[in-house]
């Protein structure tokens, strides 16, 4: 059974993995691993997300008002292109996904890929686009590097905000838009993993754990989004690159000697 004190450890690694481009999934998958907490899998995960979307929902809720207000406008219709191209993905291979998180065998290279993209995106020059510049072309390409993010240490942000750059955003709009565009992303996956809960086994985890989970994971999840678009507006994304290097080494070291 989780104690409080891994439940608030795991949420910590959640809400702050989400939104850094180092893989929440990635570091989950480790966390779990290394607590001994397999068994604990959907339902954890489940309710870990739901912080980090509740993180994000307090973030952007005057965007949100605006999509309310106007659902057609152009703001919905792109974080709809940018979504399309995660549920088309999603649909076609989630069971070939499926089976790859579970054994976890691709984590260390999902880890070097992530490195790999975040080194290359920082080489651009700052771009121009802000908000009010991004097209319908730039959030389908954005939402196309989002679809890569179903391997499990395959980073959603570190992909998007990628694209981001990649696409001539300026960086602190890379960040925004990325993190706008997670809310449906999360948002879904809640919703099939609460599908997945209904036709099948419930983990048992005490409530009093999974709400300390869910609640830090929110926290820190508020904290990781506010510090990660200032924190891109100067600094360098070569620091998270040679992070996820190390650990997808380490993770492929310890796997080929049978250790983890």
């Amino acid at each position: 059974m989780m104690s409080k004190l891994q439940a608030f450890i795991l949420g910590i690694i959640q809400g702050l993995t989400e939104f850094l481009p180092i893989s929440s999934t990635g570091h989950l998958y480790l966390g779990r691993h290394l607590f001994g907490l397999d068994e604990a899998g959907l339902f954890l995960d489940t309710m870990l997300h739901v912080g980090t979307l509740l993180a994000v929902l307090i973030i952007y809720k005057d965007e949100l008002v605006k999509i309310i207000k106007n659902p057609f406008g152009k703001l919905s219709m792109l974080l709809i292109v940018g979504t399309i191209p995660a549920v088309v993905v999603g649909f076609l291979f989630s069971h070939l996904f499926d089976s790859i998180s579970k054994t976890g065998i691709t984590v260390g290279w999902e880890f070097l890929f992530t490195g790999f993209i975040l080194w290359m995106a920082d080489g651009m020059k700052n771009g121009s686009k802000r908000m009010e510049s991004i097209g319908f072309g730039d959030a389908l390409f954005i939402g196309s590097f989002q679809a890569a993010a179903i391997f499990p240490a395959v980073s959603r942000s570190g992909l998007t905000i990628a694209a981001g750059l990649f696409r001539n955003l300026d960086r602190e709009t890379a960040a925004y838009f990325s993190f706008l565009l997670s809310i449906p992303a999360i948002a879904g996956g809640i919703v099939l993993q609460f599908a997945k809960m209904a036709s099948g086994h419930i983990e048992a985890v005490s409530f009093s754990s999974l709400f300390v989970a869910t609640l830090t994971s929110a926290l820190f999840g508020y904290a990781a989004v506010v510090w990660m678009i200032n924190f891109l507006k100067t600094k360098s994304l070569k620091i998270f690159a040679g992070y996820v290097w190390i650990l997808g080494f380490t993770v492929l070291f310890l796997q080929f000697f049978h250790i983890f």
